[in-house]
């Protein structure tokens, strides 16, 4: 009896486990640390919402609530400053990231598979196509962009998401950063990036920030007077990078915000991590979720909102976001 005890213990031993489902990830409160100027030490990070239909794009409005699209749900809610959800747009072909140009029209990536464009989705009855396509090739999948003083608009495109278990697409572009003058036609700004991804500009527009998902350094880029970029540079590496099996680097790095002393704020493994202007890592603002996308807002521009992985936070700062635009 005992060696088949034996027996039986030592082949259970020798068998392979049933795969486990990874438990549901947790939203909850934590609390941050202090970081000079931005943040005060025992701040709550507080949960709006979970459960959300994808969340991405966050942005501002000029009453103090914010906007942020439901991808998956194909709709951008509005949450107000007391954290009441209302619905603010429906059917608004996946859009993804968000941003308000100088004449108050929200403009939208927009990634429905077979109509990928960027344009304007709002005022109701004000929608336009600013582009569909590079050299006649459609876009795989546009990411985010932001708008500058001029109208014009810098946006990333990534490519196509891979769907588990299945090969590769094969994107119609590879990836790159594009911009679009205002009434002009898109214009190919850089490209060698794995990733691109968050795209932001600095407060006196010189310097264009983007995010690399598939890479271990936020890029800044100096804007030339045609909306062009130059002088590429690593501006400052992610301080959470993985190496996965299949090669390369992942970091993460989603979205991006600024505030009006220039620090910018990223978006990757680990939170939502605070640089300053030159590039050095002043702390970090924890969230229980891995986060997506971030934006200013509130009244005086100081509540930081932080989406991803269906859940919504807000966090009460010192630091001010920018104000010379929306985004």
């Amino acid at each position: 009896m005992r060696a088949l005890t034996l027996a039986l213990f030592t082949s259970l031993l020798g068998a392979p486990l049933l795969a486990q489902a990874p438990p549901p990830p947790v939203v909850a409160e934590v609390t941050a640390t202090a970081i000079p100027g931005v943040i005060a030490a025992g701040t709550k990070v507080e949960v709006i919402k979970g459960g959300f239909s994808g969340t991405e794009g966050p942005i501002g409005m000029a009453d103090g609530s914010v906007l942020f699209t439901e991808t998956q749900a194909n709709r951008i809610t509005r949450i107000d400053q007391d954290n009441n959800l209302t619905t603010f747009l429906e059917n608004t072909n996946g859009s993804n990231g968000l941003a308000f140009d100088a004449k108050g029209r929200l403009i939208s990536v927009q990634t429905t598979p077979g109509k990928t464009l960027i344009g304007v989705i709002y005022p109701t009855g004000q929608a336009a196509t600013l582009s569909d396509n590079f050299d006649g090739k459609p876009y795989g999948r546009p990411n985010d962009l932001v708008v500058d003083r001029k109208g014009g608009v810098y946006f990333s495109e990534p490519g196509p998401n891979a769907t588990p278990g299945q090969p590769p697409p094969t994107p119609p572009l590879t990836p790159a950063v594009y911009y679009v003058p205002a009434g002009g036609k898109s214009m190919r700004i850089a490209e060698g990036i794995a990733r691109p991804n968050g795209i932001q500009l600095s407060p006196d527009e010189k310097t264009l920030y983007v995010n690399d998902t598939s890479g271990e350094y936020l890029l800044a880029f100096e804007i030339k007077p045609d909306g062009s970029l130059g002088n590429r540079r690593n501006f400052a590496k992610y301080p959470t990078v993985t190496q996965p099996a299949a090669g390369g680097f992942n970091s993460g790095a989603d979205g991006l915000a600024i505030d009006n002393n220039g620090r910018v704020y990223v978006v990757s493994l680990g939170g939502v991590h605070v640089f300053s202007p030159t590039g050095d890592l002043l702390g970090t603002i924890p969230v229980s979720l891995q986060a997506q996308n971030i934006a200013f807002a509130g009244a005086d521009k100081k509540t930081l909102y932080i989406v991803g992985r269906g859940a919504a936070f807000k966090v009460r700062l010192l630091a001010e976001g920018y104000k010379g635009r929306a985004k």
